[in-house]
């Protein structure tokens, strides 16, 4: 199934994408077969309910009932799961991380007060490796999970920042709850999957971690994780460790990755997370950005206007665009 929260006239909706072109509303579907709509009310509700709601949502999309159908053009889809529970988001493509830190110190030799400084610099960009750390456990930060945006929204990035960025990244949402979960049955707690752009004031980022903490403000604005179009169920995905991620600008391709490349799985962090610790149904965790997936790899930022799509079939199309603060979207 691809479920999704929309808005029409009556108001938030939890639905189904049926074919190309229509969305079924699975509560009004439940009730025109007699059944009870409750577990049906909102994404989190269909995620609680567990396996037998999630069974019944498929037999209702695999014979919807016509009057409980809408043209996909006629409804508003909004994240998938507007306030998550909670979202951590890890780091888990090497190429990724050599590329950005190494970005990290060119930047810095740009500014740097004397030649021997940013020649310094520039040699430990060359040179970067990621920590020992990396390669021993999955690493993450907590996301405010307050700060949800979906397709289409508009994010105007935070007045302190000059340097705005996208990141691509692919998202699992947890399904059923766990704790000292094995790696090698973490697969069957994972609900599904979904785009999630994690949207980066850059240069407050690179203060802030100086200081050993972080990051803070330059992931935490108004917006600035945004999911969608849809969350792809586990059982449709055979594997999602061979997904295509692209990322397109302003119509022009930026980059073109695949989750092939990722270090630690999915089953790593639910491992990792959940070693004396509940792993809630609603949770979403993040793959960190595929390499070549964002503007800092590359030293390419926003600009005012931009629109960015993230591409991971079978999932979809995340579509975004970026506006400063004051200025009005086109």
């Amino acid at each position: 199934m691809r479920l999704v929260t929309y808005r029409n006239d009556t108001g938030d909706r939890l639905g189904a994408l049926v074919g190309r072109a229509n969305v079924l509303d699975l509560g009004a579907a439940a009730r025109a077969v007699g059944r009870d709509p409750s577990s049906f009310a909102t994404m989190q509700s269909l995620i609680d309910s567990g396996p037998a709601a999630w069974t019944e949502a498929r037999e209702l999309v695999a014979a919807p009932p016509a009057h409980c159908l809408s043209e996909v053009g006629e409804i508003r889809l909004l994240a998938p799961l507007p306030v998550p529970l909670q979202i951590r988001d890890f780091m888990c493509f090497e190429k990724h991380v050599v590329q950005a830190f190494g970005a990290a110190f060119r930047m810095r030799a740009s500014r740097a007060g004397s030649e021997a400084e940013r020649q310094e610099l520039l040699a430990q960009a060359e040179a970067y490796r990621p920590p020992e750390a990396w390669y021993r456990q999955p690493l993450y930060y907590k996301a405010n999970r307050f700060a949800v945006s979906g397709p289409g929204e508009t994010i105007e990035w935070p007045a302190y920042s000059r340097l705005m960025d996208y990141e691509c990244e692919l998202a699992c949402v947890i399904g059923l709850a766990g704790r000292d979960i094995d790696a090698s049955r973490a697969r069957r707690h994972i609900f599904g999957y979904t785009i999630f752009d994690d949207f980066s004031a850059r240069d407050a980022q690179a203060v802030e971690m100086a200081g050993g903490l972080g990051p803070a403000k330059g992931k935490d604005f108004d917006k600035a994780n945004a999911f969608g179009p849809c969350i792809v169920t586990a059982d449709e995905l055979a594997d999602p460790y061979e997904l295509e991620m692209i990322v397109r600008v302003n119509g022009e391709e930026r980059s073109r990755g695949s989750s092939a490349a990722m270090h630690w799985k999915f089953e790593d962090m639910i491992a990792h997370v959940s070693r004396s610790e509940t792993l809630h149904p609603g949770e979403i965790l993040g793959s960190g950005t595929v390499g070549d997936g964002c503007g800092l790899e590359h030293l390419r930022f926003l600009e005012d206007g931009d629109e960015i799509e993230l591409e991971i079939p079978p999932i979809g199309v995340l579509a975004n665009r970026v506006v400063r603060a004051g200025s009005t979207p086109s």
